[in-house]
Formats: C-alpha cells, sequence, structure tokens
C-alpha cells in the first residue's frame, strides 16, 4: 500500500512526538512492505511566527490532497498569556476542522495494569476500562455566534446545533457501539438546555435503526462523575462539541497520564490523528516527553487506512515498553528513558528486531536525582 500523510509537527513537544510515530510508520512500512509519503506543514504558533497565519492556506491545501494527517501539538505560553491577542495557534485548530469537515473526535480509554499505581482512581475500579468518546466538533459554543459589549462588562456565546450535525455523528457511534459492546451513552444537558433536548430526540430517532445497541442517556454533571465512581460501565459515549472536551479530558487521567492516550478526528474526508496531551512548552526540547499518545494515534491512523494487522503491531510495541518499565518521566520521574529511545524501542518491537532478551544496560537510561 502507498500512502501520502501530512505531518504537522506544530509547537512545543510537538516536532518531538511526531518524529518518533514517524519512525514506527517507517518500520511499519519496512515489515509489510508499504510506502509512506511524508509532507511536513505549518499550524500553529510556529506557523504564526513564520507566516503570520495559524493555518496557511498551502496547509489546507496539502491536508486536502493527502491520505491521513498525523498532528503533534499547538500552543504557547506567549498566547495562552495574552487574552487580547487576535491571532491564535488554536484559531488554525478550528479552522483545520472546519476547512475539512471533521465533526467528530473519537478519543479511545483504556488501561494499562502496569500503570495502575499512577491513576488517581483505585486499582478495582480501573480493571476493563474500555470506551471510546464520540464529541462533536465543528459547531455548539465553540462556533457560535461571540459578542462583547462595548464597555466590556457583557458577553454573549450562542450553542447552535442543527439535527443534520447530530444525525452524522450519532450514526457513527452507534456504528462503532455495534461493533464493540452495544451500548451507547448520550451525554446532555436536556433538563436545562434546548440544544440537548434536540440532541436527546434525534438520537432516540436514530437509535431504532440500531435495535442491537442498548441506549442511555446521562445528564453531563452525573456523567463526569461516573466516569470517576465506576468508568468500566461505559462502552461508547457520544456528546456535543464542549462537554466533549470537558469530559473527554477527565476521562484521560484515568490512564495515569495525559501522554498515553491518542485521539482521531474523522468526517466526509481526510481525517487527523493526534494525542490527546497539549504543547507542553516547559518540556520542548528535552527529549522527555511521552511519545506514546502520538505513536498510538499513528496506530489509529493505520486503522484508517484498513491496515489492522499492522495497527495492532504497534499497539502490542506499546505495551511491551510499559510492561518492562521502558517508561518516559511522566511515568517514572527517578528512572525514566528519552522520548527517541520510546521511539526506538516501539520501531524495533515492530520491525521484529527485539532480541528474546533484552539487557536494559545496553539500551540508552536517564536518571535523574532532581523530583
Amino acid at each position: 500500500m502507498e500512502k501520502n500523510i501530512v505531518v504537522i509537527e506544530g509547537d512545543g513537544i510537538g516536532p518531538e512526538v511526531t518524529r518518533q510515530a514517524v519512525k514506527v510508520l517507517n518500520a511499519v512500512a519496512e515489515q509489510f512492505g508499504h510506502e509512506f509519503h511524508y509532507r511536513y506543514c505549518l499550524m500553529g504558533a510556529d506557523a504564526i511566527d513564520k507566516t503570520g497565519n495559524p493555518l496557511p492556506d498551502e496547509t489546507i491545501e496539502a491536508c486536502l490532497n493527502s491520505d491521513g494527517i498525523l498532528f503533534g501539538a499547538i500552543g504557547h505560553p506567549k498566547y495562552d498569556n495574552d487574552p487580547s491577542a487576535k491571532v491564535r495557534p488554536e484559531q488554525g485548530l478550528l479552522k483545520l476542522r472546519k476547512s475539512l469537515q471533521l465533526f467528530a473526535n473519537i478519543r479511545p480509554v483504556i488501561t494499562y495494569p502496569s500503570l495502575q499505581h499512577l491513576s488517581p482512581l483505585k486499582a478495582q475500579q480501573l480493571e476493563g476500562v474500555d470506551f471510546i468518546i464520540f464529541r462533536e466538533l465543528t459547531s455548539g459554543i465553540y462556533f457560535g455566534k461571540k459578542e462583547l459589549s462595548q464597555d466590556g462588562n457583557r458577553a454573549a456565546d450562542d450553542c447552535v446545533y442543527t439535527r443534520e450535525e447530530i444525525e452524522r455523528i450519532a450514526h457513527l457511534a452507534f456504528q462503532y457501539a455495534g461493533k464493540r459492546r452495544k451500548k451507547l451513552t448520550l451525554v446532555d444537558k436536556a433538563n436545562v438546555l434546548e440544544t440537548s433536548r434536540l440532541w436527546r430526540k434525534v438520537v432516540q430517532e436514530i437509535a431504532l435503526q440500531y435495535a442491537d445497541v442498548k441506549v442511555d442517556f446521562l445528564f453531563v454533571d452525573n456523567a463526569a462523575m461516573q466516569i470517576i465512581l465506576n468508568p468500566k460501565q461505559f462502552d461508547v459515549i457520544l456528546t456535543e462539541n464542549m462537554f466533549g472536551d470537558i469530559i473527554s479530558d477527565e476521562a484521560s487521567v484515568i490512564s495515569g497520564s495525559l501522554g498515553l492516550l491518542p485521539s482521531a478526528s474523522v468526517g466526509t474526508g481526510v481525517a487527523l490523528f493526534e494525542p490527546i496531551h497539549g504543547s507542553y512548552p516547559q518540556a520542548a526540547g528535552k527529549d522527555i516527553a511521552n511519545p506514546l499518545g502520538c505513536i498510538l494515534s499513528a496506530a489509529m491512523l493505520l486503522d484508517h487506512f484498513g491496515l489492522a494487522k499492522e495497527a495492532e503491531a504497534v499497539r502490542l510495541g506499546v505495551e511491551w515498553t510499559l510492561i518492562n518499565g521502558f517508561v518516559t518521566k511522566d511515568i517514572d520521574p527517578i528512572n525514566f528513558y528519552f522520548t527517541s529511545t520510546i521511539g526506538e524501542l516501539v520501531s524495533d518491537f515492530v520491525a521484529n528486531r527485539i532480541p528474546g532478551g533484552v539487557n536494559k544496560a545496553n539500551i540508552e537510561l536517564r536518571k535523574s536525582t532532581i523530583i
């Protein structure tokens, strides 16, 4: 198989983690006989610095003409700390979602037995946790009309949804649920919000087309509590843009590290794959960031290409590093390995270059006395 992949490294640790994911994709190509061609494009603070635009037109053009997009992270403190900034890195990501009609963010949440001690939840709550959050991406309050009064004392953000916007992501979520444990939970605030009442009505109607999928409904405040109390009860969670933003970040800490979780943003055409962590500028250039979220995002990209066997090889490589204690500083602040070392280890696993017995003394180990 031959595929054209746009790589947007972005800001902060984005370039470091995407390089490791590309390493792994190259190992997949070598091992399974594929050809992946990469085109590197700008977005975010890096793009503003170089072009004045958080999303140059040539990046949109390249993405539209690609088979998939691998994305690192965007964001920089100089914009985070300046609420008056007119041009911001996040504008690039929002515009890209609109331009590519990436209407659904798919975020899997799973736990690893070897990392249960890092989770804020007790071990008995973590066994068997495996669910997916479907978050609507291109509408709702983030994209509604925004107003600020002339005196600066009144602000408004409109939250608007149409039936079509709800239907397209709902069908996708139901289809995923049908391939999994056949349970879908709609998270809304239908006791208060008119948009949530529309969501609930449309989902109830669509559910009739998926008789094998059990559907339940939770208000968002209860859902946030249930994710902590009993996360294993969930299979597929479907929700609108802002609620999805909040509960997906809440769910991400269950695994023990923000650096572990991947995501996909899909729509009517080209899809984008990215780790859920931010740009983490404090770690940029230090080779200490966790690349596994980006590597697992590359595995989701492979799934999108229909390369299930290859994607599974990448996931097994990630599990192998965790089981054997090859982890980055976010997981073990004393005995930790470089970002680049983890990328090499997963690549070697995928390419069957790992020997039967691994001598850790032969692998670059970074020890820190700073806690």
